[in-house]
């Protein structure tokens, strides 16, 4: 049976909640493969809004197993209080619907700490524009071979050894910030404290998932934020801590990447961004604004307002390259009603040359102008449109130009949050 993985095509945002959550009813399992609980997906189901962090999306769908791989950073006291809100609002979360990879890392406190010192002490122009929810610093450990894992919390001797490791290096950093000495007895009771209330969700997620594949099961893997936060193929340093692209779902999961059938991106059908970075088709005039009130472009995590542009077709194509993807979900149609004309960035200009990708000096990358296509706009409402027939021939003009200029096709159309709005061109799990 097919496996699928979405990724977000863009800077994140781009509406992979609502799509995961609709293609999850054709799957069994679902699993998170990167990233930590600074992305947020809101999905609206039955008029019901359900906003996640660190929960994969298919937790909401009764009869599946949702699945935390080892590619994610983790936060136990977050997830613990995420799962108490989800339950609250009736959806059943057991060890028989949710697993958690045993070799996931820990986000602890001491992260976040160093999180917002660091982001405090930079200065203008060189801040990153991090949620300050520890996600880096826990990927640092990680690869630090410092972190306190899942598995840790079961065995005190182990867990006291590796909190020991940790502070070796904390202390040192936060003596540097003008810090005071992590509170090492305080930190291991509150460890302890949390550790049954997510060892009974630790499993070898590897192996579970390995035997679903060979069992035809079809799986689902849902990438956090967007490619263009990777961290090897993002705008860097303005970036997210991880790899976000496709081939991240089989190391952050343990499953092989021949098991990958289908890549899905999601594109929205403008362009958004969070936090500090370039952004060469960002408006700061009345289209910006309008684009940012139709589409409520604020954070789901944060809050903050997202900057908005014009699509932006060269870092589509760019993205769709680098995460193989064999189709695309273009969503947020509807925020484009009713503009007379629309913009597409089809190349950059960058010192009297034209480029028909982006650069990777980041300096480079802020002096890239965009170069436009102008098409026509239609004034017709495509929100909630279900089919071709439902959509003014301008908005089929769009999608099929996007499809042109990024070298992918349209898989599925996404005309509002609403789960059934949504039309199936090719069906990723399709054998």
């Amino acid at each position: 049976m097919a496996n699928v993985v979405v990724v977000g095509a863009q800077w994140g945002d781009e509406g992979k909640g609502k799509i995961v959550d609709w293609l999850s009813s054709r799957a069994d399992v679902i699993c998170r493969f990167q990233g930590g609980h600074n992305a947020g997906h809101t999905l609206v189901v039955d008029g019901a809004v359900f906003k996640l962090n660190a929960l994969p999306s298919g937790v909401v769908r009764g009869g599946k197993l949702s699945v935390i791989g080892n590619g994610v950073v983790l936060d136990p006291w977050h997830l613990v209080q995420e799962i108490e809100t989800i339950r609250k609002q009736g959806v059943t979360i057991s060890p028989e619907t949710l697993m958690i990879a045993e070799n996931t890392p820990l986000i602890l406190p001491i992260h976040g700490e160093l999180d917002r010192a660091r982001e405090d002490a930079a200065s203008k122009g060189t801040k990153i524009g991090t949620t300050g929810r520890g996600i880096g610093p826990a990927y640092e450990d990680k690869v630090g071979r410092r972190a306190v894992r899942v598995a840790d919390l079961a065995d005190d001797a182990t867990l006291e050894s590796r909190v020991d490791r940790a502070l070796t290096h904390h202390d040192a950093l936060r003596r540097g910030l003008g810090m005071e000495p992590v509170d090492r007895e305080g930190l291991l009771a509150a460890l302890r404290e949390i550790a049954p209330k997510v060892l009974e969700y630790a499993g070898p997620v590897w192996k579970v998932l390995n035997e679903k594949r060979r069992a035809g099961h079809r799986i689902l893997f849902e990438g956090a934020q967007g490619a263009l936060l990777d961290i090897d193929f993002g705008t860097y340093p303005f970036v997210t801590s991880s790899n976000v692209i496709a081939g991240q779902a089989a190391t952050g999961t343990g499953i092989g990447p021949g098991s990958v059938d289908f890549v899905l991106g999601i594109v929205k059908a403008y362009t958004t961004r969070v936090g500090e970075g370039p952004f060469p088709t960002e408006l700061d005039d009345d289209d910006g604004q309008r684009l940012g009130e139709r589409g409520h472009e604020f954070g789901t995590v944060t809050g903050r307002k997202r900057r908005c542009g014009w699509f932006d077709a060269v870092l589509v194509r760019q993205t769709c390259a680098t995460s193989g993807v064999n189709g695309i979900s273009l969503t947020k149609l509807d925020v484009l009603d009713g503009f007379e004309r629309l913009k597409i960035c089809v190349g950059y200009e960058l010192d009297g040359k034209r480029l028909d990708y982006l650069p990777t000096a980041s300096e480079e990358q802020a002096r890239c102008k965009p170069i436009y296509e102008e098409m026509e706009g239609w004034s017709e409402s495509t929100e909630g449109a279900r089919s071709w027939a439902d959509l003014p021939g301008a908005a089929i003009k769009y999608v099929r130009r996007v499809e042109e200029l990024i070298g992918c096709p349209v898989a599925l159309l996404s005309t509002s949050p609403e789960r059934e709005d949504t039309i199936l061109v090719t069906d990723p799990f399709a054998d």
